[in-house]
């Protein structure tokens, strides 16, 4: 296959097209086709962007049928039939039986915008510059988002200083005993410690690109209830994690927790089409109007697609599907645990967003390696790169969840002829 002109005119920075060198052509479900005619499972699924797999045709219709209708397209923050269809479902599917109120705000169409209007607006709120964050967390890659993101690499990005972000120890840094809810709670009331009252605390469920790290329900609440008492909005951001991915349509429902902010976005459309949104809790909803502002929040076919894609949560026969995919994943996973001692040393992550933390990194590279070469997208993730990210569709077939993890499987088990060895 021609890939000369990747490597001819696109920018050195392309990443994923040097992990994965095929040129891929057509997809559906889980499974993806390149021009030679191999076939993949896909355990990557655009890092977390097409949680309903590819061309989901429960999705896909409404789309079709809206681009073949000569329907309106892009329109800035401007009422449309369109958007008000998708408030509609989303109230009436998600919030509602979640027993959850929010406003709705579409900044840009990506993750990190969602998060940027997160931020500006605890800050506007509150009158704080400061914002609390976690190791380990990565929240974007336009500035405000760099800066409360944890890897020193990612932070270094712009070429300029991040100030008014205070970093703090995630549930379970770095040795599973120290406890950071308590020491947020102490810090914050003790006049003397130096630290002044941040604006708000973002937060991930589960870090994804941080190394899969799962913070528990005893904690999430934890860290809400310190919020309420020294009046600090809490953000939860569900890009990754939220939209399906746990199993749960959000990745705090299991700790009963309501944040005072939410951002969404890579699954939301359902579809691939970029589409992101902040809920925020009523009292907090105090910008001005046009006050944040934004060409492409007004994605029309997204939010056909993502109106399509929550219909399905209204559905008994898919949410009982999901949690059913859900255990067979853990069961597969924990098998591998078991099986690979000396490759893997724990599987991380909650329901389909599940990571093996590796021995090594080099153990990863080459298991990414064997795997696609026999039909498998993966991806890593963790500060060293050292932790397998395993990301199915959430609507994956049972035979195409046995084979990929049979691929898995081989994979790993080349590694233990040669003793996982960790260089």
């Amino acid at each position: 296959m021609n890939t000369d002109v990747f490597a001819a005119h696109e920018s050195n920075v392309r990443r994923y097209g040097r992990s994965f060198p095929t040129v891929f052509t057509k997809a559906l479900g889980a499974t993806i086709l390149d021009e030679a005619g191999k076939t993949y499972i896909d355990f990557f699924v655009g890092s977390g962007a097409l949680n309903y797999g590819h061309n989901n045709p429960n999705i896909i219709a409404p789309a079709i049928e809206y681009l073949a209708g000569g329907n309106i397209l892009l329109s800035l923050d401007m009422y449309t039939a369109a958007k008000r269809a998708f408030i509609e479902v989303f109230v009436d599917s998600i919030l509602k039986p979640r027993g959850l109120s929010y406003k709705l705000q579409f900044p840009g169409p990506t993750g990190t915008n969602a998060n940027e209007a997160a931020l500006a607006l605890a800050r506007k709120y509150t009158g704080r510059p400061s914002v609390m964050a976690f190791t380990n967390a990565f929240h974007g890659m336009s500035l405000g988002a760099l800066a409360v993101s944890g890897s020193a690499s990612t932070r270094e990005l712009g070429g300029v200083a991040r100030h008014d972000v205070i970093r703090i120890p995630y549930d379970g840094y770095p040795n599973h005993t120290f406890d950071s809810a308590s020491y947020i709670d102490w810090i914050i009331g003790d006049p003397g410690s130096g630290i002044e009252k941040p604006a708000a605390i973002i937060l991930e469920t589960i870090q994804a690109e941080g190394g899969m790290n799962t913070a528990s329900a005893a904690w999430l609440k934890e860290i809400q209830r310190i919020c309420r008492k020294h009046g600090v909005v809490l953000i939860i951001d569900d890009i990754q994690a939220g939209a399906g991915r746990t199993g749960d349509f959000f990745s705090f429902e299991f700790a009963k927790v309501e944040p005072d902010i939410v951002c969404l976005s890579k699954s939301l459309s359902g579809s691939g089409n970029p589409l992101s949104m902040v809920l925020i809790r009523p009292g907090i909803d105090i910008w001005n109007p046009g006050e944040h502002s934004g060409t492409f929040r007004g994605n029309n076919l997204a939010f056909v697609t993502a109106a399509a894609m929550c219909k399905l949560w209204s559905d008994r026969q898919f949410i009982a599907g999901v949690a059913l995919t859900t255990g067979k994943l853990q069961e597969h996973l924990d098998r591998l645990v078991a099986k690979f001692p000396s490759c893997i040393e724990e599987k991380r992550g909650r329901g389909l967003m599940a990571g093996l933390k590796c021995r090594s990194q080099n153990i990863v590279g080459r298991v990414h390696d064997l795997a696609f070469q026999n039909g498998l997208l993966i991806e890593s993730s963790g500060p060293s790169r050292d932790v397998i990210k395993v990301l199915p569709p959430i609507t994956i077939t049972d035979d195409e969840l046995d084979r990929a993890v049979a691929i898995l499987n081989n994979a790993l088990q080349e590694q233990t002829n040669g003793d996982c060895p960790s260089i």
